[in-house]
Protein backbone atom coordinates (compact mmCIF):
# COMPACT_ATOMS: atom_id res chain seq x y z
CA UNK A 1 0.00 0.00 0.00
CA UNK A 2 1.35 3.17 -0.56
CA UNK A 3 2.68 4.85 2.37
CA UNK A 4 4.29 7.91 1.90
CA UNK A 5 6.30 10.35 -0.97
CA UNK A 6 8.25 13.24 -1.31
CA UNK A 7 6.72 14.51 -4.47
CA UNK A 8 9.16 16.84 -6.91
CA UNK A 9 12.45 17.77 -4.80
CA UNK A 10 15.41 18.02 -6.71
CA UNK A 11 18.40 16.05 -6.70
CA UNK A 12 21.68 18.39 -4.85
CA UNK A 13 24.02 16.10 -5.88
CA UNK A 14 25.19 12.80 -6.99
CA UNK A 15 27.88 10.56 -6.13
CA UNK A 16 29.00 7.86 -8.12
CA UNK A 17 31.21 6.34 -5.78
CA UNK A 18 29.69 6.84 -2.34
CA UNK A 19 28.29 4.03 -0.88
CA UNK A 20 24.88 3.53 -2.41
CA UNK A 21 21.77 5.37 -1.25
CA UNK A 22 19.70 8.18 -1.14
CA UNK A 23 20.78 11.21 1.48
CA UNK A 24 17.82 13.08 2.32
CA UNK A 25 17.25 16.57 4.66
CA UNK A 26 15.90 14.99 8.42
CA UNK A 27 12.98 17.43 8.17
CA UNK A 28 12.14 15.69 4.90
CA UNK A 29 12.43 12.22 6.44
CA UNK A 30 10.33 13.61 9.47
CA UNK A 31 7.64 15.39 7.36
CA UNK A 32 6.86 12.09 4.83
CA UNK A 33 7.17 9.70 7.90
CA UNK A 34 10.44 7.59 5.98
CA UNK A 35 13.14 6.51 8.93
CA UNK A 36 16.68 6.32 8.01
CA UNK A 37 17.18 2.71 6.30
CA UNK A 38 13.69 2.42 4.75
CA UNK A 39 13.37 1.18 1.63
CA UNK A 40 12.47 3.97 -0.52
CA UNK A 41 11.51 3.55 -4.51
CA UNK A 42 12.78 6.66 -6.39
CA UNK A 43 11.00 8.15 -9.92
CA UNK A 44 13.20 10.72 -11.75
CA UNK A 45 10.98 12.89 -14.12
CA UNK A 46 13.31 14.40 -15.96
CA UNK A 47 14.39 10.96 -17.22
CA UNK A 48 11.97 8.22 -16.30
CA UNK A 49 14.56 6.09 -14.33
CA UNK A 50 13.37 4.06 -11.36
CA UNK A 51 15.38 2.45 -8.80
CA UNK A 52 15.16 1.41 -5.03
CA UNK A 53 17.49 2.13 -2.61
CA UNK A 54 17.25 3.09 1.07
CA UNK A 55 17.27 6.48 2.75
CA UNK A 56 20.68 8.15 4.79
CA UNK A 57 19.75 10.64 7.01
CA UNK A 58 20.80 14.14 6.01
CA UNK A 59 21.64 17.15 7.95
CA UNK A 60 18.38 18.98 9.23
CA UNK A 61 17.43 21.77 7.20
CA UNK A 62 19.84 21.40 4.55
CA UNK A 63 17.44 20.51 1.76
CA UNK A 64 20.22 18.13 0.86
CA UNK A 65 19.15 14.58 -1.28
CA UNK A 66 21.71 13.38 -2.46
CA UNK A 67 21.59 10.35 -4.85
CA UNK A 68 25.02 7.89 -3.74
CA UNK A 69 26.20 5.04 -5.76
CA UNK A 70 25.46 3.30 -8.78
CA UNK A 71 21.95 5.06 -8.91
CA UNK A 72 24.15 7.82 -9.55
CA UNK A 73 24.34 6.29 -13.20
CA UNK A 74 20.43 6.77 -13.74
CA UNK A 75 19.91 10.08 -11.67
CA UNK A 76 21.94 13.61 -11.47
CA UNK A 77 22.19 16.96 -10.03
CA UNK A 78 19.21 19.02 -10.94
CA UNK A 79 17.07 16.07 -11.86
CA UNK A 80 13.57 16.14 -9.94
CA UNK A 81 12.41 13.32 -8.51
CA UNK A 82 9.60 11.45 -6.21
CA UNK A 83 11.00 9.49 -3.01
CA UNK A 84 8.25 6.93 -2.48
CA UNK A 85 7.25 4.37 0.61
CA UNK A 86 5.01 1.54 0.69
CA UNK A 87 3.99 -0.46 3.61
CA UNK A 88 2.05 -3.83 4.02
CA UNK A 89 -0.99 -4.21 5.79
CA UNK A 90 -4.08 -6.21 6.23
CA UNK A 91 -7.35 -4.60 4.06
CA UNK A 92 -9.12 -3.47 6.85
CA UNK A 93 -6.27 -1.43 8.12
CA UNK A 94 -5.59 -0.06 4.34
CA UNK A 95 -9.16 0.98 4.47
CA UNK A 96 -8.61 3.50 7.12
CA UNK A 97 -4.85 4.11 6.42
CA UNK A 98 -4.19 7.59 5.57
CA UNK A 99 -0.88 8.07 3.56
CA UNK A 100 1.40 11.43 3.85
CA UNK A 101 2.56 13.63 0.93
CA UNK A 102 5.33 16.19 1.21
CA UNK A 103 5.53 18.42 -1.86
CA UNK A 104 8.73 20.44 -1.90
CA UNK A 105 9.46 23.69 -3.65
CA UNK A 106 12.54 23.93 -5.74
CA UNK A 107 14.82 24.49 -3.44
CA UNK A 108 13.07 21.22 -1.53
CA UNK A 109 11.72 23.14 1.33
CA UNK A 110 8.36 21.97 2.36
CA UNK A 111 5.59 23.78 0.28
CA UNK A 112 2.48 21.53 1.63
CA UNK A 113 1.54 18.42 3.25
CA UNK A 114 -1.33 16.71 1.83
CA UNK A 115 -3.09 13.30 2.17
CA UNK A 116 -4.14 12.81 -1.54
CA UNK A 117 -1.13 11.34 -3.80
CA UNK A 118 -2.92 12.53 -6.24
CA UNK A 119 -3.06 16.24 -5.52
CA UNK A 120 -0.86 18.43 -7.34
CA UNK A 121 0.44 22.20 -6.07
CA UNK A 122 1.89 23.24 -8.91
CA UNK A 123 -0.05 25.49 -11.12
CA UNK A 124 0.94 23.70 -14.70
CA UNK A 125 -0.22 20.42 -13.62
CA UNK A 126 -3.10 18.96 -12.60
CA UNK A 127 -4.96 15.81 -11.23
CA UNK A 128 -4.64 12.98 -13.68
CA UNK A 129 -7.82 11.92 -15.46
CA UNK A 130 -10.34 10.14 -13.93
CA UNK A 131 -8.53 10.30 -10.74
CA UNK A 132 -10.81 9.80 -7.34
CA UNK A 133 -10.40 12.46 -4.37
CA UNK A 134 -8.99 10.33 -1.43
CA UNK A 135 -11.94 10.87 0.65
CA UNK A 136 -13.54 8.31 -2.05
CA UNK A 137 -15.53 11.15 -3.84
CA UNK A 138 -17.48 9.92 -7.08
CA UNK A 139 -16.45 6.16 -6.04
CA UNK A 140 -19.26 3.53 -6.73
CA UNK A 141 -21.04 1.88 -3.68
CA UNK A 142 -17.78 -0.06 -2.25
CA UNK A 143 -20.48 -2.38 -0.29
CA UNK A 144 -20.71 -4.12 -3.98
CA UNK A 145 -17.38 -3.84 -4.82
CA UNK A 146 -14.51 -6.09 -3.26
CA UNK A 147 -11.20 -5.14 -3.16
CA UNK A 148 -8.54 -6.38 -5.82
CA UNK A 149 -5.39 -7.45 -4.49
CA UNK A 150 -2.04 -7.34 -6.11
Amino acid sequence: MFKSKIHRATVTHADLHYVGSVTVDLDLLDAADILPGELVSIVDVTNGARLETYTIAGERGSAVLGINGAAAHLVHEGDIVILITYAEMTTEEARSFVPTVVHVDRANAIAQLGTDPAESTTAALHRPPFALMQSGEGLPNTSRNTPRHL
